[in-house]
């Protein structure tokens, strides 16, 4: 089977590559190095340096005749969405639909798609299932969501296969300070040099963090379900208060933190859980690690 993974020199498209290339896959990395990092490429994959957005993307995937995509390649922050909406939706919808005619001409069988929890908004009511309504309250959350609908004409029309995966608050190992899940990443560099963690709100909001290794096997077993055509929640149905992980990483550190609050960011959500019983189920997918275990590694990784 050969793969390509767009944005695969990224903190969770690495991730995914380790494990296409652990599970014996043809590996190919597209990535134009904006966020990504060419150390995070597993040496067994091929890098190939390019944007989604240009326009011989076709030919590529024609020369390459690639089984499968998995599109990580994105532009990840709410406030770098509401700052410049234009950049958003060139690269979250253009790029998209520039992969899509790429697929769609090369013959490729299936994609999985990285979505986000943001496609909701600030929901009512906890956890939220794949059916709950979707209010997006930035234009990350509604490039995500608009890029799932061309997904499902794309299946209609010409009959190209997909997985959606809404993903939770992912951290781990190769994460930036920027993305849903950066505060992890943040607050633990912060912690180990002694500097004030920088909490937006009161704390008490809450965020379904989920490690970035059970986010790579969901994409790994997205690729052979066969209830595909249809978006799943990938997260651990677990909401968390800010404050309450400040607390999990101070016993982690095993030193006292330095807190600081910051008023709201724009365009944040409130409170955040998926309901992941539709993956469970379907792609025979469940989290295996904890977030005191995820923190711990994630921890080790940056001492």
């Amino acid at each position: 089977m050969k793969v390509l993974v767009t944005g695969g020199a990224g903190f969770i498209g690495s991730h995914i590559v380790d494990r296409l290339i652990e599970a014996g896959f043809q590996t190919v990395v597209l990535d134009n190095l904006s966020a990504g990092c060419l150390a995070n490429v597993n040496p067994a994959a091929r890098f190939i340096e390019k944007d989604v957005r240009e326009r011989d993307l076709v030919d590529l995937l024609g020369a390459e005749r690639f089984d499968f995509v998995i599109h990580q390649a994105a532009q990840t922050t709410v406030p770098k969405s509401l700052a410049d909406p234009r950049y958003d939706c060139d690269v979250n919808i253009m790029g998209l639909v520039n992969l899509l005619e790429a697929c769609r001409s090369s013959g490729v069988k299936r994609i999985v798609f990285a979505s986000s929890a943001a496609v909701y908004g600030d929901p009512a009511v906890l956890p939220l299932h794949e059916e709950a309504d979707k209010q997006p309250t930035s234009f990350y959350g509604l490039s995500k969501l608009t890029a799932e609908k061309y997904l499902e004409l794309y299946y209609k029309n010409f009959g190209l296969e997909y997985v959606t995966l809404r993903y939770a608050n992912v951290y781990g190992e190769r994460q930036t300070d920027s993305g849903e899940g950066g505060v992890i990443s943040s607050f633990l560099t912060k912690a180990l040099v002694g500097e004030p963690l920088t909490v937006f709100g009161d704390g008490t909001q809450t965020r379904d963090f989920i490690y970035v290794r059970d986010v790579a096997e969901a994409n790994y077993r997205a690729l052979f379900t066969a209830n595909a055509n249809r978006s799943y929640n990938i997260g651990t149905g677990q909401e968390i208060s800010i404050n309450e992980l400040v607390r999990l990483m101070q016993r982690l550190v095993g030193k006292p933190l330095i807190t600081q609050y910051a008023p709201p960011r724009a365009g944040d959500i409130y409170r955040s859980a998926l309901k992941i019983l539709a993956a469970c189920a379907n792609l025979d997918w469940q989290p295996v690690y904890s977030l005191a275990e995820g923190l711990g590694r994630t921890l080790t990784s940056l001492r």
